[in-house]
């Protein structure tokens, strides 16, 4: 039998308040455990969601029923594709999906009343490893591709290597990943840097 502890007023029971402090500690630990923001996603919805058009992709677009509008693309170094009809689109800095309603919406400014747009990048940018690892350099680029993967692919890591986490520096807009995990899915243009762990 619980008995309560008298608290001015209140009776407090002790399972009461080591509930209490279960939910303190799981909050504390949660908010210090590193998870990678992609967790739970299917990669390649996060290659669509979080992948930024830049100069040298090559696209596939698909306007069904309209083959005269459709083909392959490659974004100029501009930023932009000339598209039939409508002329040139910026595409720089745009995902995959912002892309496609930019021609949705242009396409049924005045041309189609109802334009459905498929979308698919046929080759993306290389990514890049550098620090501590056997073999750093450039790298294809393969859809779903984690840090994990991408240090196997360099070789593994160098007998001097801070190993599990990494550096990244992802572009469009450009910003630093400090503390990027092995779970962390690569994207297209990364730089990753692999530091030298303290001794």
């Amino acid at each position: 039998m619980i008995r309560p502890l008298k608290q001015g007023n209140a009776a407090v029971s002790t399972r009461t308040i080591a509930r209490a402090v279960f939910l303190t500690l799981i909050v504390l630990i949660s908010s210090a455990v590193h998870l990678p923001a992609e967790e739970g996603k299917p990669a390649q919805e996060v290659l669509e969601a979080r992948y930024t058009l830049g100069s040298g992709d090559r696209l596939k677009i698909t306007v069904f029923g309209e083959a005269q509008l459709s083909g392959e693309f490659q974004v100029d170094g501009g930023g932009k594709i000339s598209f039939p009809l409508i002329g040139e689109v910026g595409s720089r800095g745009l995902t995959i999906r912002d892309l496609t309603a930019r021609l949705t919406a242009r396409l049924r400014d005045g041309y189609l009343i109802d334009p459905k747009i498929t979308l698919e990048v046929l080759n993306y940018r290389p990514f890049y490893i550098l620090g501590e690892v056997n073999k750093p350099g450039k790298y294809e680029y393969l859809s779903g591709i984690t840090l994990y993967n991408a240090i196997a692919l360099a070789g593994g890591y160098t007998h001097r290597a801070r190993q599990n986490r990494a550096e990244i520096t992802r572009a469009n807009p450009e910003r630093v990943l400090s503390d990027a995990d092995h779970g962390t899915i690569i994207l297209p243009g990364d730089i990753i840097n692999i530091g030298e762990r303290f001794f």
